[in-house]
């Protein structure tokens, strides 16, 4: 009995050892392989393969702003090209695949299906005798794809279409390569290779629905990177019936957007409503497929149904991942109904909503800089253009709706400058201007209304403390909250640390916390009194002395705050468009200047706003003041010919070959003399279109031999006098480059 046990051992594994051969083509050995492969090695790389695929659709997130990629997934494309494996028909790395561990699913993917080549291929007499090895190849090449080695994968596909062209999954192999040609810029070869799978299924009916898809998919594919947006558009509609998968939505929804930005907007809603109104359409190209409706609305429409549709959409618990944009395309529905109070409000909600992104946020921050802006309320337009600029990634930030934002933003800076000049100096010089007694009489209502707004914060603080004692003798809130005494309840012990913040702001733990200036009076090292201690703040003359009287420096005031006006009413007038309120700045200019040269200007300016305006009487009251007054200068000129070109007279060409002489001393490092002549010019050049130019050239020149203290102020001038062009800029970057 024995010797038979042995006997079978033995002959069972002398069986099992023959059948592991790879080359002998016997039914065992077949067998053997073929069963190991598929339900050994190759089951464990697919199931990491599949893993692999779902991590990336679960980490990719879709910008639904843009046109979507026809295939999901994220490429750098500076790791395009790396080689880490071999040839697939020849050797592999074992030593490197055997010392280092797979990173990802994909590299154990791979690993398996390099593993099922090396260990199970049966390749004799130039067949291959076990059938799962196309399979393993085809693994190989799309752990490949997916790690961006496009050309071992591509490797991986030809080696199966060479040696396999009668396998089953031939057509799939084919449609992958393709895509990988397009990945590598080779959409030429693509389409070529692709051409001709579908034409041999038209006339052979060989590729199923799902093959036939992906076939149409990768043409599209290709055809996007050449720009051959008919070509895309005919493939997509191929390709969108052939199967109810994932795929076919999102084939649609991009079909949708490509009408949408051909301004095909009939046919975009056509796809739009269509997916919208299915069903089986996932749920977020149904959400944004209502969101693109919005986007193809007609200017005109007031779309009521699509309104109440978004509030039932907002109402749906399940779409609270979609609140930033439902509330975003309710304002933007609401704003085509003139409604913009409505408007204000979702675009809020949309900021607001907890899931949220930085992307979806600068539209929402945009559209409320639009609307305080056309309500002329520019500061506060400026403080959510700030926001849009503060939230965008670099990724975003050399879009051109984001370059357009900066340059908005940049004169909102300057205006918002301009503007609190012009306030703070008008504050110090009408204190300035009153008597003792009047800025005594002031400061005191002063004092007594912060001592009347302290009053009330104590108050806020002592209600909230008795508040906070009522919480603290009730029943518990949370655990660990427990107990009568007002410091064990949490709730109401914030309560009182927020109302104390308010009225003393932040306080070091140390004696005589309430004391901003502590004083030891006695040699005992007593504490002065309370009573006899005095706040700074309530103190009459800690704001008087700060008035300025020296009369240089209120003039320095005043000059500073014409200059702003100034710049002020050029603002208003040539960026922002707003004649009433440069009128208004330069009607008050006009009744404060003490610049004989401005006045010509001023009323240029105002005969050219009360003209734009319709006020006919005034501007010609302006027309008449400048051609009395000033009959030689360009701007009566203008005035009395507005449709000739004006004449460059000997004056003018003149003044352009001293500039060029000058420049010529700036470059030859001649700079002090090159400062004397530009001086020396004086008004001759005040009036000059190169005024700026001349202001610049003499900074630089300052810059050359002079301090750094002297050139930055010189530069200062240029920036703040000739703010609006573009010599002011260039002094500001130079600034800036000091700093």
């Amino acid at each position: 009995m024995k010797n038979l046990y042995k006997a079978l051992v033995f002959t069972s594994s002398i069986v099992v050892v023959f059948s592991c051969s790879t080359k002998k083509d016997t039914v065992i050995n077949r067998n053997f392989h073929v069963l190991n492969t598929k339900y050994n090695v190759l089951f464990n790389g697919e199931q990491a393969f599949e893993k692999g695929v779902k991590n990336i659709e679960a980490n990719y997130s879709d910008n639904f702003w843009k046109r979507l990629p026809l295939e999901p997934i994220n490429f750098n494309e500076r790791n395009i090209g790396e080689l880490r494996l071999g040839s697939p028909g020849g050797g592999f790395d074992k030593k490197e695949d055997k010392q280092n561990k797979a990173a990802t699913p994909f590299d154990r993917a791979e690993e398996k299906a390099t593993k099922a080549i090396q260990r199970h291929s049966m390749n004799i007499n130039g067949y291959e005798k076990n059938r799962q090895i196309d399979d393993s190849y085809l693994l190989l090449g799309k752990a490949r794809y997916y790690t961006q080695r496009f050309i071992p994968a591509i490797e991986a596909f030809n080696y199966i279409i060479a040696n396999y062209p009668k396998a089953d999954l031939i057509y799939d192999t084919k449609v992958w390569r393709a895509k990988a040609n397009v990945r590598l810029e080779n959409e030429k070869l693509a389409i070529e290779t692709l051409k001709l799978l579908v034409d041999l299924d038209k006339n052979e009916e060989d590729l199923t629905g799902v093959q036939l898809q992906s076939a149409h998919t990768a043409l599209a594919m290709a055809y996007e990177k050449t720009d051959t947006i008919q070509k895309v558009i005919d493939n997509l509609k191929q390709s969108i019936n052939l199967a109810n998968n994932e795929q076919s939505y999102r084939n649609r929804f991009v079909l949708g957007q490509i009408y949408s930005e051909l301004n095909h907007k009939d046919s975009a809603k056509t796809v739009f409503q269509l997916l919208a109104g299915s069903r089986k359409t996932p749920r977020k190209y149904k959400i944004h497929a209502y969101i693109e409706l919005v986007k193809n609305l007609d200017k005109d429409s007031t779309n009521l149904g699509l309104i109440g549709k978004f509030k039932k959409l907002i109402r749906n618990s399940d779409n609270r991942k979609y609140h930033n944009e439902l509330y975003y395309h309710l304002g933007v529905l609401e704003e085509k109904r003139d409604s913009v109070n409505k408007a204000t409000g979702y675009y809020l909600k949309s900021l607001e909503a907890k899931k949220n992104t930085n992307y979806q946020k600068t539209y929402a921050y945009e559209r409320l800089g639009n609307i305080y802006f056309n309500k002329q309320e520019y500061l506060l337009a400026g403080s959510f253009y700030d926001s849009v600029l503060q939230v965008t990634s670099e990724e975003f930030e050399n879009e051109k709706r984001i370059r357009r934002i900066k340059r908005k933003q940049k004169g909102l800076n300057k205006l918002r400058s301009f503007e609190e000049l012009v306030q703070n100096n008008d504050s110090i010089l009408k204190l300035t201007a009153m008597s003792s007694e009047e800025q005594t009489a002031f400061f005191e209502d002063y004092i007594a209304k912060l001592k009347e707004d302290e009053e009330k914060r104590r108050q806020q603080l002592a209600n909230s403390q008795n508040f906070g004692g009522q919480l603290g003798g009730g029943s518990s809130f949370n655990v660990g909250n427990q107990g009568k005494w007002y410091f064990y309840n949490s709730q109401s012990k914030g309560f009182g640390k927020v109302a104390f913040t308010k009225v003393w702001g932040n306080r070091p733990l140390e004696d005589n916390w309430r004391w901003s200036d502590k004083t030891i009076i006695s040699e005992g090292g007593e504490e002065e009194d309370d009573t006899q201690k005095i706040d700074s703040k309530y103190e009459v003359a800690t704001y008087t002395k700060t008035i300025p009287t020296d009369k240089a420096e209120i003039e320095t005031l005043l000059k500073d705050r014409n200059d702003a006006l100034y710049q002020l009413g050029l603002i208003y007038k040539e960026q922002f468009k707003n004649s009433n309120l440069a009128v208004e700045k330069f009607e008050r200019l006009l009744s404060v200047n003490n610049k004989p040269e401005l006045t010509l200007p001023i009323h240029y300016h105002l005969y050219q706003l009360y003209d734009r305006t319709g006020e006919k009487e005034k501007s010609d009251t302006e027309k008449n003041f400048i051609l009395t007054n000033y009959p030689d200068s360009k701007f009566a000129q203008i005035i009395r010919e507005p449709n000739a070109k004006l004449t460059e007279d000997n004056e003018i060409s003149e003044i352009n070959k001293k500039y060029k002489n000058i420049y010529s001393m700036y470059k030859f490092n001649m700079n002090k003399e090159a400062v004397d002549q530009i001086d020396k010019l004086g008004p001759e050049i005040e009036n000059s279109e190169l005024i700026a130019k001349f202001a610049l050239l003499r900074a630089l020149c300052i810059g050359r031999y002079q301090s750094k203290e002297e050139y930055k102020k010189a530069l200062e001038f240029v920036a703040f006098k000739y703010a609006n062009q573009i010599e002011g800029q260039k002094a500001n970057q130079i600034i800036e480059l000091l700093k």
